[in-house]
């Protein structure tokens, strides 16, 4: 049975970006593949969160990959700071990683552009830690969006560089994965790019949202005046927003509403309530249950216990053999 390991760093709660994009695949990979998912926060502190922002982010992530339907007892759940491993492996393959290399990738270029004031050593290295998460697990499927398929590429070139170098073929390939044939992009509601957490509480529904607040997010939506003339190509914005209902409405309501557009008929407001309703009535179960799961503590120690262990079972493993490859030995 192939390794699946896949996680999401721990900034914030999930939003119908990640559940559509990444959680909804986790939930049906777990049947057919050795997965493990952990929650990313060695990954966070590179934006530097307070201690208990950094543990109740930590809870809030493992509450709602519960409530979304990861099952404990077929995926191995774990929070990465409780394999410190992950860390030493981290160590080693940072030794092979060279500069150059590190400063072409595009996600940190972005985020020295983005944040001047913040270009910390875990920024340059984050790809290195990430080779960390999928190595220590000699993971060869990698769940991941268009955005982190050159982090992936970069974890096949240190887990190469590694086996090359101690003329030993121990890691093996990891290669972008995804269970639907085609990767599912989710737009926020701000008109522009992806959903995401970075860009402010409005871009983003969150799966743990009420009702009344998703409905507020998507009617204050950026949209335009209307199309003035029939079949006319939707502005981004605009595109956005049938791109959601494409992902949490039926088919027929966005058919219904798309040609009201090409024939110059649609009200934005009438389109919004529907879109909203549509995410509401599409989050209820998992909103029901993360209600119902953050109550339980007990339960969620024990999940996050039972997890550790597996996944240091694998990991100290992979962490005996590397250190027996590159030469430490105890005396």
């Amino acid at each position: 049975m192939e390794t699946v390991v896949s996680g999401i760093r721990s900034t914030g709660k999930l939003h119908l970006g990640n559940f559509y994009g990444a959680v909804k695949n986790f939930v049906q990979m777990q049947n057919e593949f050795n997965c493990y998912f952990f929650i990313a926060d060695y990954h966070s502190l590179t934006t530097h969160p307070t201690p208990q922002d950094l543990h109740g982010n930590v809870r809030q992530v493992l509450i709602e990959y519960l409530a979304a339907g990861i099952d404990p007892e077929k995926a191995t759940i774990y929070v990465q700071s409780d394999v410190p491993e992950i860390a030493e492996l981290y160590l080693y393959l940072n030794m092979n990683a060279y500069l150059g290399e590190l400063e072409r990738g595009a996600s940190f270029k972005d985020k020295v552009r983005a944040h001047p004031d913040n270009v910390n050593a875990g920024l340059l290295t984050y790809p290195v830690l990430m080779a960390a998460d999928i190595l220590i697990h000699k993971a060869t499927k990698v769940p991941v969006g268009k955005d982190q398929e050159q982090h992936l590429e970069m974890a096949r070139t240190f887990g190469n560089r590694f086996n090359r170098l101690y003329n030993k073929e121990y890691f093996p390939e990891p290669y972008a994965f995804n269970f639907t044939e085609k990767l599912v992009k989710v737009p926020g509601l701000d008109g522009k790019g992806k959903m995401g957490k970075s860009e402010g509480e409005g871009n983003a529904v969150y799966l743990s949202d009420e009702p009344e607040i998703i409905r507020k997010k998507v009617m204050r939506a950026v949209s335009d005046s209307g199309p003035t003339e029939e079949n006319q190509p939707k502005a981004e914005s605009i595109q956005n927003l049938f791109d959601l209902m494409k992902i949490v409405s039926s088919t027929d309501t966005y058919e219904h509403f798309d040609e009201l557009y090409n024939n110059c008929g649609i009200r934005y407001g009438d389109f919004k309530k529907q879109l909203a309703e549509d995410m509401i009535i599409a989050t209820a179960p998992i909103r029901e249950k993360i209600n119902e799961i953050a109550k339980d503590e007990t339960y969620l120690r024990q999940v996050a216990r039972f997890g550790a262990i597996k996944a240091r079972e694998s990991a100290s493993k992979t962490i005996r053999e590397v250190r027996e490859i590159i030469g430490f030995k105890s005396f």
